[in-house]
């Protein structure tokens, strides 16, 4: 067991008194936090000792939404909406196999990390015929990286000949799709404490997805304590797609399936009546907010600060890489801060909203606050040590300010279950030149495959 003492930074905990310390300490023993406080801590004995004047320490960042295997198609369909840019993309990721999805995820999840994460789910719902097993390939990615992983298995069985919008030879069968799932279950889900690997349940959306599959997805996924996750109330295509498909609103049509309530979140939820809004909160549902895809694809603007009001948990997430090429968590924290400025004036959300939004609300979101999203004696070891000293930040008054609002600050550490994932910006065990380098041929590989 490792031991570390970060002492003399801002440190901001996320608490139940959302308590923050200038010059404070957080002390980390094994996978836990045991001490948070003001001015130097105690130091156990051999542990290593890190001087974070000129830094800010937060809890570390939770991604609630992701595709990682898009992470090697990035740059295409760029002027599209979300029809048109996933007709454009399904044919290229027909081509995905185990090993463009580990090579893609291992690219994602490490610059993920370098932007202060340090839980990402995924959502995988592209199951090629022939193409492995690619669930298996992401976990073992994330694995190497060093960060806590939630995969979503998802799915699609509703093609483009059943008047779906996918290509039939991307979409899988009903049932091969139950038993894919409950295997992945049983081969891989960890709930004990602490656990750095969960699988949820996460058949793909409206217009990809049959009503059927929506339904028998959550009776396993609720057989076996297990969460539901779906794209929702993206786009206005969506909104029509379901209305003259199903007569009624995505969310209609989801809480008619059974989903809604503590276990489900909804990727995006962009296009919601006030009545939707106060529903997802009477139901406990979550949402994962978007803010760089939805306005890459011009989805719209998310009610991000209408849903926090209503008592929805709102975490963040970069969405896939093909929609959001940054792939950065920092910049969806100062990104949904600006976008519901926009919407709602200067009052709407305050930059420690933005970052609550990143931690805690992402923790709730899965389901795991007890352990991480906040800087607690007894919790997980996840934190993030910014460095906001330099030029870019020196002369800003607030801290958090200057991580939400200024540039993105160096990471000069990144600490899950207490062990170091980052140090100055440098993912540890990675070789980021060959990953780059690799990402690229599996890029052009793909392109290769789709005849482009």
């Amino acid at each position: 067991m490792s031991s570390y003492v970060l002492e003399g930074a801002h440190v901001v905990t996320m608490d139940g008194g959302r308590a923050e310390y200038a010059g404070g300490h957080v002390v980390v023993e094994g996978d836990r936090i045991t001490a948070v406080g003001p001015g130097a801590g105690p130091r156990p004995e051999g542990a290593t000792v890190v001087d974070g004047r000129g830094c800010l320490i937060t809890p570390g960042f939770v991604n609630t939404h992701q595709h990682l295997y898009q992470w090697a198609t990035r740059g295409l369909a760029v002027d599209e909406t979300l029809f048109g840019w996933l007709t454009e993309l399904y044919p290229v990721w027909a081509g995905i196999d185990e090993h463009a999805v580990h090579t893609a995820a291992s690219g994602a999840l490490s610059w993920l990390a370098r932007t202060g994460c340090t839980t990402s789910t995924d959502h995988h719902y592209v199951f090629p015929r022939g193409g492995g097993d690619l669930l298996a390939a992401e976990i073992d990615a994330a694995r190497a990286v060093g960060v806590r992983f939630h995969p979503c298995r998802g799915s699609m069985d509703l093609g483009r000949s059943a008047g779906g919008l996918p290509p039939d030879e991307v979409v899988e069968d009903r049932d091969a799709v139950l038993a894919a799932s409950a295997e992945a279950v049983d081969r891989w889900h960890d709930p004990s404490p602490g656990s750095m690997l969960r699988i949820a349940i996460a058949p793909c959306s409206p217009f990809s997805v049959t009503a059927e599959l929506m339904r028998d997805a959550a009776e396993l996924a609720r057989g076996r304590g297990l969460r539901l996750h779906t794209h929702l109330a993206e786009t206005l295509d969506e909104e029509d797609f379901c209305r003259e498909r199903y007569e009624c609103t995505p969310l209609e049509y989801a809480e008619n399936l059974g989903w809604t309530g503590p276990d489900v979140w909804f990727a995006h939820a962009i296009h919601l009546s006030d009545a939707a809004v106060k529903r997802i909160g009477e139901t406990g549902t979550s949402v994962a907010h978007c803010p760089s895809s939805n306005a890459r694809i011009g989805a719209g603007i998310a009610r991000s600060a209408d849903l926090r009001a209503a008592g929805v948990p709102v975490g963040l997430g970069v969405d896939g890489a093909a929609s959001n090429e940054a792939g950065s968590l920092l910049e969806e924290v100062r990104h949904a801060l600006l976008f519901a400025r926009a919407k709602g004036g200067p009052q709407a959300l305050t930059v420690r909203d933005a970052l609550e939004m990143a931690t805690l609300d992402g923790a709730a979101v899965l389901g795991r606050t007890d352990e991480i999203g906040s800087l607690e004696p007894g919790k997980q070891a996840d934190l993030a040590l910014w460095r906001i000293d330099g030029m870019a930040h020196a002369d800003i008054a607030d801290p958090v300010a200057a991580l939400v609002l200024g540039s993105p600050p160096p990471l000069d550490l990144l600490l899950v279950a207490g062990r170091p994932v980052v140090e100055r910006d440098h993912v540890l065990g990675m070789d980021e030149d060959a990953l780059a380098r690799a990402t690229t041929a599996v890029h052009r590989t793909l392109l290769r495959k789709a005849g482009r």
